[in-house]
């Protein structure tokens, strides 16, 4: 009994050995592992490269507000600057080798060079369909329309309606008549330094008005009254007609008492040859009616 005693407590030291010495070897091999785990990985960080025209500035809302990095392909609001010259021109230099080679957003470009719509669909838009012209080419939006239109109607010749002019209405003037249609003188009157005093008397019953062309404006005469001009300058024109349309009969005499007055009796006629409606005294005294 004691020998088997003996015996199993020979072979538990000997197994503790065993174990003890495993544990050993494990905790030595992990830990020169980890000794050993820094030199073996290489940097991946050194050699990286960082795109520097990340596609999220050719996404909405980044399109439209953002403007692109310097050498980057322009996006809708960087091109919409340079094309109204709000940007500096190195802005719209050619991009580097560098930054073609990553193309736009990292993704790697099919040509050499990037192909920018001339025509971008933002100047159909509103608010810049009606605030912003089109780039030079381009079809034209509703502001670039209105704005050829304009060009249009101030190249035009203005419209320039005939002149109109407001007249008052004149009595008719009578004109005397031509030299091969005159009659001969009915009364003939000395002139004092060529002029003439005129007494008009209306026998009618009614109102007569006469004028004196280029003296005088048209004036009436009422029945059973006279009128004195005075001082008129030969050759003149006097005008007669009754105001109710009736003929009138004019009879001129030179007075006898007071040289250079010509008396003028106007008196109702019934007969249409005997109507006169004109009086004209020439520069030598004669006295021609019509």
């Amino acid at each position: 009994m004691n020998k088997d005693s003996q015996k199993l407590c020979k072979y538990a030291g000997v197994f503790s050995a065993i174990c003890g010495g495993l544990l050993i070897s494990v905790s030595a091999i992990s830990q020169t592992a980890v000794a050993q785990q820094p030199t073996s990985v290489t940097p991946r960080q050194s050699t990286s490269k960082v795109n520097p025209c990340p596609s999220i500035f050719y996404e909405e809302p980044h399109n439209n507000r953002v403007l692109v990095p310097q050498g980057c392909p322009p996006n809708a609001i960087t091109q919409r600057f340079a094309n109204q010259g709000m940007l500096p021109a190195a802005r719209a230099a050619t991009p580097s080798p560098y930054q073609t080679g990553f193309g736009v957003g990292g993704e790697t470009p099919q040509t050499g060079t990037t192909k920018i719509n001339p025509c971008p669909q933002i100047y159909y838009e509103e608010p810049f369909n009606t605030r912003n012209p089109v780039p030079q080419g381009c079809p034209p939006n509703a502001f670039s329309q209105r704005q050829q239109q304009q060009r249009e109607t101030s190249t035009q010749v203005p419209f320039v309606p005939p002149s109109s002019t407001t007249t008052t209405p004149t009595p008719s003037v009578i004109q005397p008549p031509l030299p091969s249609q005159q009659q001969a003188p009915s009364a003939t009157i000395a002139l004092a330094n060529g002029r003439v005093n005129i007494n008009l008397v209306n026998d009618t019953g009614g109102r007569v008005t006469y004028q004196v062309i280029g003296e005088t404006e048209p004036r009436s005469l009422q029945g059973g009254s006279n009128v004195m001009l005075q001082d008129i300058s030969a050759p003149v024109t006097v005008t007669f007609q009754r105001e109710d349309g009736g003929l009138l009969l004019v009879t001129p005499q030179a007075s006898s008492e007071q040289p250079g007055m010509l008396v003028v009796t106007l008196n109702e006629a019934t007969d249409v040859a005997q109507d006169i409606k004109a009086m004209r005294i020439q520069q030598n005294g004669t006295v021609l009616l019509n």
